[in-house]
């Protein structure tokens, strides 16, 4: 369906030669190829003589003077309505509109959240525009999560109420909740370790990954493939009060593989066996009231990024996921194995 036009513009076209001594109406930008890109002159600019050149350099060979009326709003004004409607818990944004637009910022370390229904409706509505970042983004404080901008140089009014008050009506559309400093318990299993054959690996792999969120690993225990043993060091760690449990190891197929068994049979209420992930299909989730218990399979050492990357930050931000959070991975849960690995600035994990 095509967007109506406005029937009457709210301003008028001045030669650009002509105008020396008018205030530009909206920042006009320059782009240098392969240098820069952004406003030569800002808003509020007072064209003197030697502007002129620069302007006709830039192609721009006419100026808007504009004559709002009550029913409109300029770019500049508008887009801090659409920012203010938009912003929920944890987000904020500049103070200045740069060419228009209006960014988003993290306003402390956390899980970027974004009701992505919401977003698209938003986007369907006119003469209004946001993107963002992908939704369930760790992000630290000072991160750009999204942007805003009106479409037109000015807007109707009504369109931008209509605007913000679906983006109110949806809160938040964008927020960011704290991780949490959770009280964490490690236990690497496997007779190869446990008997000393091979030196363990993992400690290290879940100690930074836990550390860049903000949190600490309290104990690590190093166990056999033994299903009583485990069990019971699971149990340990749940009188404990531990918000979370890591079981490294023994995840698989192989008849030596029991540390599935043993989580079930520590008396967890809810536990989902296998992610739509690879690596890390042989993932495991589970929870009492008071604990989460995450199953790493042996993926986690070979591979720098994996379902566990894509887990920990939201059960650090008070998510409970569960089995169908885990099957929508499907789609971006495919790992590339790059060369170089850029996540999370990559599509995995990436639903959308």
């Amino acid at each position: 369906m095509k967007k109506q036009r406005h029937p009457q513009q709210p301003f008028k076209t001045v030669p650009v030669q002509d105008a020396c001594g008018m205030t530009i109406a909206h920042d006009m930008t320059e782009i240098v190829p392969n240098k820069s890109k952004g406003p030569a002159f800002k808003r509020g600019h007072r064209v003197q003589a030697g502007d002129i050149c620069r302007l006709m350099r830039m192609g721009k060979n006419n100026l808007y003077v504009l004559d709002l009326n009550e029913n409109q709003v300029h770019e500049d004004e508008a887009v801090f309505e659409l920012a203010s409607a938009l912003a929920g818990p944890g987000v904020e944004f500049a103070a200045t509109p740069r060419e228009g637009k209006l960014e988003l910022y993290a306003s402390y370390p956390g899980l970027f959240r974004v009701n992505v229904d919401a977003l698209t409706e938003f986007n369907m509505l006119d003469d209004v525009m946001c993107a963002s970042i992908h939704t369930n983004t760790a992000v630290n404080r000072g991160d750009s999560l999204a942007a805003t901008r009106a479409i037109p140089l000015v807007i109707d009014r009504d369109h931008l109420d209509q605007a913000t008050a679906f983006a109110k009506s949806a809160y938040p559309i964008f927020s960011v909740s704290m991780f949490n400093p959770l009280k964490i318990r490690l236990a690497i299993i496997g007779n190869e370790v446990y008997d000393g054959l091979i030196q363990d690996r993992f400690q290290a792999i879940v100690e930074e990954k836990t550390a860049r969120l903000g949190a600490q690993v309290l104990e690590v225990n190093i166990l056999p493939d033994h299903q009583a043993r485990i069990t019971a060091q699971i149990r340990d760690y749940m009188a404990k009060e531990t918000d979370l449990i890591i079981t490294t190891g023994g995840m698989s197929v192989d008849p030596d593989d029991v540390t599935r068994e043993s989580i079930e049979a520590a008396g967890f209420d809810e536990v989902h066996y296998s992610a739509a992930v690879l690596p890390g299909a042989m993932f495991l989730l589970g929870y009492t009231r008071d604990t989460t218990i995450m199953g790493i399979p042996a993926c986690g050492l070979y591979h720098r990024t994996t379902i566990f990357d894509l887990m920990l930050p939201r059960i650090m931000a008070g998510e409970r996921p569960g089995k169908r959070e885990l099957a929508s991975l499907c789609h971006g849960g495919l790992c590339r194995n790059c060369a170089t690995c850029r996540f999370p600035d990559c599509s995995f994990g990436k639903s959308i």
